[in-house]
C-alpha cells in the first residue's frame, strides 16, 4: 500500500480547493515578477542600460516556464496518487473559474492553468472538462478608457503635440523640444492635408512601449475618413531625448508589432484592452500576434490554436505539402487558406547535414531569446496537437508517415502530432523572384541583403544563404526561416582562401588545405547563394561587402566590444531630419 500523507487523507472536493489556490498562486507569482520587470523598462531607457534592459528581456522570456515547472512538481507532491484523477481535475477547473472571475488578466489566468494541465495529462488535442478551451468570459467592456488612454481634442496642432509628449513623464529631458514639437505636428499636418481630412481626436495610450534603444508611444487619430495609427519613435542620442521618427501608415506600424521581432516591454492593466486598442488601428494583424508582440507570448499561443481550431471548423480545404523546395530536415506543410505553416523535424537527415534532433530544437529555442532584429521569424512550439484524418492530402499524410514517423502516427480518424512548429506564412524569396518584375526583384534583393546584415549585427549567422531559406512578407520585408544552421557569429572564423601551392591543387576535387569545422569562407557566399543574373548586379552594387571577411570581421569586434547596433523598424522616410551630433549610436 502506499504510505499515508496528510494529502491522502483530504476528500475530492478539499483537494480540489487546495490545488486550484496553489496553481492560481502560481499565477500570482508570475504576474507580480512580469510586472516588475516590465516597469524597469523606463527606467534602463532613461539610464541607456542595454545590457540591463537585455538581461530583463532574457530573464522575463525565460519568467513563464521556471514558474510553470515549479508549480507543476508542487501540484504533482499534494495530488499525489490523484494527480490525474479527471474528476478532481474537473473540480479544480471550476474552483479556478472563481478565483479568476474578477481578474483584468483572467485570459491569462486561464491559460496558465492551461499550461499546468497539459504537463501533468500530455493531452492529445484538447480535454474541455479540464481545460480553458474557449475563454469561460465574455470579453468585459472597456470600463475606464482613461486607464487606458488619453484623449487629446486639438486646437492648435503643435500645442497638442506638446502635452502628448510631456506627458511620457521621462526624467530624461528632450535634447529640442520645441524643434521636435514643431516637426511632429508638421508631419501631421502634411499628412491631414495630403489625404483632404482633418483630425477630430486623438488617443496615446498612457505609457511607452519599450524594445532595444527605443521607446514607442503609440496612439491613433480620428479623421471623418476612419482611424489613423501613430507611433512616435522616441531615441537617446548625446544632448537627450529626440523624436526619431512619426509613423502614421498601417503598414509601418504593423512593422513594430511583427511576428520577426522581439516583444515589446509595456505595462497595463488590463491585457485584452490594450490589445483591443492596438488591433482597432491595426485590423489586418490576428489577436494572436497582439498578444505575442506584448510579451503574452502564452496566451498568444492559447489564441493562436483557437484561430486554427475555428478555421478548422469552417473550412474544409486539407493540408498539404507548403509551397516552395523541400527541405532537409524539415517538413513543411499549410492549409491554402490560412497563413500558417507547420513544420515538423524530420526523423533522419540526409547527408551532408550533420545536426541532430536536439540541435533543431536547440537554434529554435535560441531564436526565442534572441534579438530577431525583425528577420527571424516567431515560432510557435505546439505538442499533441489532433486532427481529422481526412483533412490531410494522401500525398502529405504518406510523406509525413515516412519521413516523420516518430512524430506523426494515426489513432483511428485521426491524425497526432507529437511535436511541431507553427509559424506566420511567408512566400518563399526563390519563388518571389520569379513572380514579379525587376524593379520589385531588385528591391527585394536589396533588402535580402540587409537581412543577412541585420542579423549579423546581433550575433546571428544564417548559416545556410539559399534564397528558399529567406521569404517574404505581405510587406516585402526579407526574413529568414531555416534554424538548422543557424549559429551565433561569434562562433565563426571568417577566413580567406588560401593561394594554391600550385596548378594541381587549383584543380584537385577537395580543398588542398584544412577546414576547421567553424571556418566560413566569405569569397564563396555569392556562389551558394544561387542569385538569379537580373538581381545579381543589384546584390553586388549594394551588398559586396558580405563577400569579404572585413564585414564580418569588423561586426565580430564590435560586438566582442559589447557593443548593442541599432537596426531601426521603420524606412528612412519616416524619420525626422536631426543634427549629427545629436544622434544615438
Amino acid at each position: 500500500m502506499p504510505p499515508t500523507t496528510p494529502a491522502s487523507r483530504l476528500t475530492d472536493s478539499r483537494l480540489a480547493n487546495l490545488a486550484a489556490r496553489q496553481i492560481f498562486d502560481g499565477f500570482e507569482r508570475y504576474g507580480r515578477r512580469f510586472r516588475e520587470i516590465t516597469c524597469q523598462a523606463q527606467q534602463r531607457f532613461e539610464a541607456q542600460d542595454w545590457h540591463a534592459q537585455r538581461a530583463d528581456t532574457l530573464e522575463r522570456l525565460n519568467l513563464y516556464r521556471q514558474i510553470v515547472d515549479r508549480t507543476v512538481i508542487m501540484v504533482q507532491e499534494l495530488l499525489g496518487e490523484r494527480q490525474q484523477n479527471q474528476m478532481v481535475w474537473t473540480s479544480m477547473k471550476a474552483v479556478y473559474s472563481g478565483l479568476i472571475a474578477e481578474r483584468a488578466d483572467w485570459e491569462l489566468t486561464e491559460t496558465f492553468f492551461n499550461s499546468i494541465t497539459r504537463r501533468i495529462f500530455t493531452t492529445v488535442g484538447v480535454d474541455p472538462q479540464i481545460e480553458f478551451v474557449d475563454p469561460d468570459y465574455d470579453l468585459p467592456p472597456l470600463t475606464d478608457p482613461k486607464a487606458l488612454y488619453t484623449s487629446y481634442y486639438p486646437g492648435k496642432l503643435e500645442e497638442t503635440v506638446q502635452q502628448m509628449l510631456l506627458a511620457c513623464n521621462l526624467a530624461v529631458p528632450f535634447a529640442d523640444f520645441a524643434t521636435d514639437c514643431h516637426q511632429i505636428s508638421q508631419r501631421l499636418s502634411h499628412f491631414l492635408s495630403e489625404n483632404q481630412t482633418s483630425l477630430y481626436r486623438i488617443d496615446v495610450i498612457n505609457t511607452l512601449f519599450y524594445r532595444g534603444k527605443g521607446a514607442y508611444l503609440i496612439g491613433r487619430i480620428y479623421t471623418p475618413r476612419g482611424l489613423v495609427p501613430l507611433a512616435l519613435v522616441l531615441l537617446q542620442g548625446n544632448k537627450g531625448i529626440f523624436i526619431d521618427a512619426v509613423l502614421l501608415d498601417a503598414n509601418s506600424v504593423s512593422i513594430l508589432f511583427s511576428f520577426a521581432r522581439s516583444y515589446f516591454h509595456v505595462m497595463v492593466e488590463r491585457p485584452s484592452d490594450l490589445v483591443r486598442f492596438i488591433h482597432s488601428i491595426l485590423p489586418r494583424k490576428r489577436i494572436a500576434e497582439i498578444y505575442i508582440s506584448l510579451g503574452y507570448n502564452k496566451h498568444g499561443k492559447t489564441e493562436l490554436y483557437r484561430d486554427l481550431l475555428n478555421h478548422l471548423k469552417q473550412s474544409e480545404t486539407q493540408f498539404e505539402i507548403a509551397p516552395g523546395q523541400r527541405g532537409m530536415v524539415m517538413i513543411v506543410f499549410s492549409l491554402p487558406d490560412f497563413d500558417l505553416v507547420f513544420k515538423l523535424i524530420k526523423d533522419r537527415f540526409a547527408p551532408p547535414k550533420k545536426t541532430t534532433r536536439q540541435d533543431v530544437i536547440n537554434n529554435y529555442e535560441m531564436v526565442f531569446r534572441h534579438d530577431r532584429a525583425g528577420r527571424l521569424i516567431d515560432a510557435q512550439s505546439f505538442e499533441f496537437l489532433e486532427f481529422k484524418y481526412g483533412r490531410f492530402t494522401p500525398d502529405l499524410l504518406a510523406e509525413l508517415l515516412e519521413v516523420a514517423g516518430n512524430t506523426v502516427h494515426v489513432e483511428g480518424n485521426t491524425v497526432v502530432v507529437n511535436h511541431g512548429y507553427v509559424e506566420r506564412q511567408v512566400r518563399p524569396l526563390d519563388l518571389f523572384l520569379q513572380e514579379v518584375d525587376e524593379a520589385t526583384a531588385n528591391r527585394v534583393i536589396i533588402d535580402y541583403g540587409q537581412a543577412i546584415k541585420d542579423m549579423a549585427v546581433t550575433n546571428i549567422f544564417a548559416g545556410d544563404m539559399l534564397l528558399k531559406n529567406f521569404g517574404v512578407t505581405r510587406h516585402e520585408r526579407i526574413v529568414f526561416y531555416d534554424y538548422d544552421e543557424l549559429r551565433p557569429l561569434t562562433d565563426c572564423n571568417f577566413r580567406k582562401f588560401p593561394q594554391a601551392m600550385s596548378y594541381e591543387d587549383e584543380l584537385a576535387a577537395e580543398p588542398w588545405f584544412h577546414i576547421g569545422e567553424r571556418d566560413v569562407f566569405p569569397e564563396e557566399f555569392l556562389h551558394f547563394m544561387g542569385l538569379p543574373g537580373h538581381v545579381k548586379e543589384t546584390f553586388l552594387a549594394h551588398h559586396s561587402d558580405l563577400l569579404d571577411i572585413t564585414f564580418w570581421q569588423d561586426t565580430q569586434k564590435r560586438l566582442a566590444a559589447g557593443e548593442i547596433i541599432t537596426i531601426r523598424p521603420y524606412l528612412d522616410e519616416h524619420r525626422l531630419p536631426q543634427p549629427s551630433d545629436m544622434l544615438d549610436s
